[in-house]
Parts: C-alpha cells; structure tokens; sequence
C-alpha cells in the first residue's frame, strides 16, 4: 500500500509556505522561526538531548531505506600511510606500518565482494571516514565496486572525508558517542588496525561491551600483533585478576587480510543466525 495522504500539511510544505511570507520586523525575529528550522534554537545547551536524538535517527533512518543490515567494522590510524607515500612518513615506525594500509584495504576488497552476493546489505564496511586506515577501508570497497559507510566528526582542526566514502551513506557527528553507537550497533565483526588515541578508545569499548555483555560477541581482530603487544601487556592484565584469563580470547591477532577472513569464514560456521 502507497502512503496514505495526510490531513496535514507537511513540514517541508510549511517551509515552502513561509518562505513566501511577506518580512516584516515580526517575522524577521527569530521567535517566528519555526523550531525545527532554527538552527539556533536547535543549538542552545537546552537542545542538547534533541541533538544526541537526531544523530541516532539520521543514520539509522538513511541505513534502513538502504537495506543495510549488518556491518564489519574497521578501526585505524588516520597517519598510516599508503606505502606508496611512506616515505614522507612522519616516522620510521609509521613507514614500517604502511603495510597494513595494504592489508586495510584487500581486507575491506574481499569483505565488500562478499557483500555484494547479498546485494550490499550484509557485513558492509564502515570506517571512520577519515585517511590513513580509514581510507584504505573505503578504498577497498571501491576497488570491489561496493559501496561502504563513513562515520565522519567535526574536529577542531580539518577533517574531509576521504575521496573513496560513498557520499550516500557518509555522515557526520558531532558526538563521539552516537558515533560510536552507530560503529557497533550493527557490527558482524570488528577490526583494528595500528593508531592512536582515537583506535584504541574504540577497540577497549568494544571489547568492554563484549566482556559484560552488554553487547553480543562477535569476532574482534587486531592487525600487527607486535603493535598490540608493545604498548598493552594483555597477560599482565590477566595476571592481576584486572581482567580474566578468558577475556583474553575476545579478540585475535592477525597479520594479513587472508588471515583475518579466514577467522571470519570460520566464525560464520561456529555461529550460524
């Protein structure tokens, strides 16, 4: 059945209708405004809760009428380079770890063409967006000829979307928060890529949620297993009792794409939905 005609007039028709209204000083103020095209009325603190609301409906609306079901998610470094640009590396260590910018992207390649089978609405990629890693995802899936998702945030300092995000499905928060909400509530799986701050905020709320279940289990892969152990000593948090000894089979180290796809084939055969 088509949509229903309404009683009443619609928002854009209003919107229509007030932009031939004659000015005058009353409607020039911003009291006549209507609320929800007074942007800032919509940005005083008061609003806050209505924001954080309209950043969880916008993509979820847009991701529905898609037919986007499921998503695997890739976390990394923005300041990994394409190794055909590592030597302008900042470092020696980020020019060593320009390597899995080619393994971000075959994996994101290899998932995208798997999705395609189930016509872009299964295990779609999602990055955050940005470069490094990040574009290596969505570079991926151009290279598979899917589309993929980006999750974009302002920041003080310029961030673009890197040229490889489908614009149809490439947002943008203001809330690292509902960011975060949208990177797993539709995750099949999760990977993490060497980075910084940002990579390993994401990958220990991940694996928090997983460990007191407040989000169901699915298969978090960590890309360069020397990375990971340099800078977290995961069996010292065991060995303390901070963590148990089990929560350190909630993810798994991987040097290649292959390899991680392999965990992932495997995964789906344990745990059919």
């Amino acid at each position: 059945m088509g949509r229903q005609q309404e009683s009443f007039p619609d928002a854009k028709t209003d919107l229509k209708t007030l932009k031939e209204t004659p000015e005058t000083p009353q409607t020039r103020a911003p009291a006549f405004r209507l609320a929800f095209a007074d942007a800032d009325f919509l940005c005083r603190d008061e609003l806050r809760a209505t924001r954080i609301q309209l950043e969880m409906l916008k993509p979820e609306m847009i991701l529905a009428e898609r037919g986007i079901e499921s998503t695997v998610v890739m976390f990394g470094g923005a300041r990994i380079p394409d190794p055909e640009h590592k030597k302008s590396a900042r470092t020696e260590t980020l020019a060593e770890l320009s390597k899995y910018y080619d393994e971000a992207r075959k994996f994101a390649k290899i998932i995208t063409e798997k999705s395609m089978k189930s016509y872009g609405r299964e295990n779609v990629i999602v990055t955050g967006g940005g470069p490094g890693v990040m574009e290596a995802g969505n570079r991926g899936a151009v290279d598979a000829g899917g589309a993929s998702i980006a999750l974009n945030i302002v920041l003080p300092f310029e961030q673009t979307p890197n040229e490889y995000c489908t614009p149809e499905l490439c947002f943008n928060f203001h809330y690292f928060a509902t960011r975060k909400i949208h990177f797993l509530m539709r995750a099949k799986a999760v990977t993490a890529f060497p980075g910084g701050f940002g990579t390993l905020d994401e990958l220990f709320e991940t694996l928090t949620l997983i460990q007191t279940q407040r989000m169901r289990r699915v298969p978090v892969i960590l890309f360069g297993e020397k990375f990971w152990r340099s800078i977290i000593n995961w069996e010292t948090l065991a060995e303390a009792g901070t963590i148990g000894a089990d929560d350190l089979k909630l993810f798994s180290f991987v040097e290649t794409a292959d390899e991680a796809v392999a965990i992932l084939t495997e995964w789906d055969a344990n745990n059919p939905d």
